[in-house]
């Protein structure tokens, strides 16, 4: 094992050292109370893309969002199977013991695993070569066989259906699980679904009576 710093980790260091001073530094007391605990009063469920971190997204604060990012931002229907189930593990905590008023879940332009789902290109991959992420987006089966039927699977028009039906998927599956259902019809809990479009910067938040995303003013 080498001990020399790589190009990669030496911008990391750089930007640490940045925070330290600028982000850590001069806001002492803010770190202080967040040392004694957090009190997040929204969960973001987001994609792993490197291009759309929820928390430059939203310009907020240490320890105002509570984020699970993965791969489209799925989240899987309630099922109580043994198994590692680390996403349902993260909502449990944030609505049984933070307590958040809201969850968003955020899918974003460009998606590739929504891509993927979409064209179906990693299905029969082993794990390792694919067939990870296959069997997660497999979870937007159902949906891709519809957004398919519509728009095809090529295209951003397609794509961007795609990116969009994921957010409603995972909308669907959060509502499988009774802590979450219980709270929302309660009026304790609110869901939402949103879409970042990378190439212009615009959120758009889902209406969900009607489906359709709405550009936020």
């Amino acid at each position: 094992m080498t001990t020399e710093t790589s190009p990669a980790l030496a911008g990391l260091i750089d930007g640490y050292r940045r925070f330290r001073q600028h982000g850590w530094g001069s806001r002492r007391d803010r770190w202080s109370a967040l040392s004694e605990g957090q009190e997040p009063r929204v969960m973001v469920i987001a994609c792993s893309d490197s291009r759309v971190d929820p928390s430059q997204i939203f310009d907020v604060a240490p320890g105002e969002i509570f984020v699970v990012r993965n791969v489209a931002a799925m989240v899987p229907p309630f099922e109580t199977t043994p198994g590692h189930h680390g996403v349902s593990a993260a909502l449990e905590f944030a609505v049984q013991f933070l307590r958040v008023h809201e969850i968003v879940v955020m899918g974003h332009g460009m998606c590739g695993g929504c891509k993927a789902a979409l064209t179906q290109s990693m299905q029969g991959t082993e794990p390792g070569q694919g067939g990870f992420i296959a069997d997660w987006i497999d979870l937007l089966d159902e949906a891709r066989d519809a957004v398919a039927a519509e728009h095809g699977t090529e295209g951003r028009a397609a794509e961007r259906a795609m990116e969009q039906a994921g957010v409603k998927v995972s909308l669907a599956n959060l509502r499988t699980f009774p802590c979450v259902s219980e709270l929302e019809q309660r009026g304790k809990l609110r869901l939402r679904g949103a879409f970042f479009a990378i190439s212009d910067g615009v959120l758009h938040l889902l209406d969900e009576p009607s489906g359709e995303f709405l550009p936020v003013a």
